[in-house]
């Protein structure tokens, strides 16, 4: 196993571990972060094959089951929560259970979802197996599930007891979905960090070749930053929103076009590039720096122009944003690289003109 790095989520009172590393899976000792003796593991239909069973043996004699959902977007439903908790039920999970999220983005978040609402909530642990999960939705406590009218927007939060980022399973991710976890990363030097962008720029022939040690800079750079916003806003009152550059375009994006159509990250990686584009449309930012964040994108193998949709459709959409106030849009727009900033009452015929011109 290669050597580990650690990072502490500190949240008041409250902490949990981060681990990175290579082997995590099987020498890592997550499984001593469990308190109880029942634990369900939730995975989907593509990594059971690859990780399940490394997963039971690592759980020894700590009584356990496990659900294995369809793979992809569609699958993040109040139908398969039901089914995770009626896993729970069947096991006789009591308040000291725990469930182990197995996978990528989806599986993080159904499973910790369902985690929140069983007897009102029980531990989980996130185990990742995508880049996208490992640098965004596997840290922070976000948890949910779509509805027909719009991603996410039935959810909790609630943190993971632990995060164990077993950088080995990338080895069989497939390329597509590589590379839409690289357009998390990308955000954070976009909102926060523009010396960590200019990295990513001179990095990112290395990245592409899923080089270890950019790798696990990045990796590690992407948690030990969202973990520092998530300690100082929980909840998403202020300085948390500035995640979601891009993503009320994204899921907009996602929603029209039907779950599974476009994957997350390539969703983010496109609306990033919109709401660049709105804020140089609005006098807020360099039209440059939209072409220079749309330009790494692409070296990094993601879309930034949209799919072709009705613009009138995509902003009503956007107006179910839970970020939204009082009916009226609020985004999170940049002044440039590295100053991402939350725009309230955005105006609506700018947002349908940047939609209409791509």
């Amino acid at each position: 196993m290669s050597a580990v790095l650690a990072i502490d989520v500190a949240l008041g009172d409250r902490r949990y571990p981060i681990r990175i590393g290579s082997g995590l899976l099987d020498n890592g000792g997550w499984s001593s972060a469990l308190r109880g003796r029942h634990a369900l593991v939730v995975t989907d239909d593509h990594v059971a094959p690859l990780y399940l069973a490394r997963v039971r043996d690592a759980l020894g004699a700590i009584t356990h089951d496990a659900v294995v959902l369809p793979a992809g977007e569609a699958a993040k439903t109040l139908d398969n929560t039901a089914r995770v908790l009626d896993a729970l039920a069947k096991l006789g999970a009591s308040r000291d259970a725990a469930v182990i999220a197995l996978g990528g983005g989806v599986v993080g978040d159904l499973a910790g979802f369902a985690a929140a609402t069983w007897m009102r909530g029980i531990d989980f642990v996130q185990v990742p197996t995508t880049l996208l999960a490992m640098v965004d939705s596997s840290v922070g406590g976000k948890t949910g599930v779509n509805v027909a009218a719009g991603k996410n927007l039935v959810g909790a939060f609630h943190q993971p007891r632990a995060v164990f980022i077993d950088t080995a399973t990338l080895a069989t991710l497939p390329r597509r979905e590589y590379a839409a976890g690289l357009a998390e990363v990308v955000k954070y030097g976009a909102i926060g960090d523009a010396d960590f962008l200019a990295w990513l720029d001179a990095n990112a022939d290395a990245l592409n070749a899923l080089d270890d040690a950019a790798l696990a800079e990045a990796i590690a750079f992407s948690c030990r930053y969202k973990a520092g916003v998530v300690a100082r806003d929980e909840r998403e009152q202020g300085e948390r929103a500035l995640l979601n550059f891009g993503h009320t375009f994204a899921h907009a994006l996602e929603a029209e076009r039907g779950y599974g159509d476009l994957l997350h990250g390539e969703a983010v990686a496109i609306g990033m590039v919109l709401a660049a584009a709105l804020s140089s449309r609005l006098g807020r930012a360099p039209a440059e720096d939209t072409g220079r964040l749309a330009r790494l994108l692409s070296r990094l193998g993601l879309p930034v122009e949209p799919p072709r949709a009705d613009p009138d459709a995509l902003l009503a959409r956007m107006r179910l944003d839970k970020k939204n106030v009082s009916g009226r849009l609020r985004l999170i727009l940049w002044r440039g690289i590295g100053a991402a900033e939350i725009v309230p009452d955005v105006d609506e015929a700018s947002v349908r003109g940047v939609l209409a011109a791509t």
